[in-house]
């Protein structure tokens, strides 16, 4: 569990789209093995630790031809921002994908000052 030591949460969110592969023939849709796409995300203000991300899918356009697969993560979090990543592997085709995410953790009080 992640214990906040001072009085002010900040929650940030939001929704990237990591590729459209379909019009474009990327590898997502037209490959098979391990493939993977990263996309730098930057929180609007920094936190003062490490926050707690969460990312979901909010849209996956795939091929009804195999099998689907998929791993989502929030990689290398950090007070600034994090990766969001999407993988997946064998025959998946993947047309397009876009990520919500959502970040909580311990923001500057300005209230809290020192004299």
């Amino acid at each position: 569990m992640k214990k906040l030591r001072g009085k002010t949460l900040g929650i940030d969110q939001g929704e990237e789209q990591l590729f459209s592969d379909y019009d474009t023939g990327g590898d997502m849709w037209v490959s098979s093995g391990p493939r993977e796409r990263r996309k730098r995300v930057k929180f609007s203000e920094n936190y003062l630790s490490t926050p707690a991300v969460h990312v979901s899918l909010s849209l996956w356009d795939v091929s009804n031809g195999a099998n689907l697969r998929a791993d989502l993560t929030a990689d290398s979090v950090d007070e600034t921002g994090f990766d969001l990543v999407f993988k997946t592997w064998q025959d998946t085709q993947v047309a397009r994908v876009r990520m919500s995410w959502i970040a909580f953790g311990e923001v500057e009080d300005e209230d809290n000052w020192d004299v």
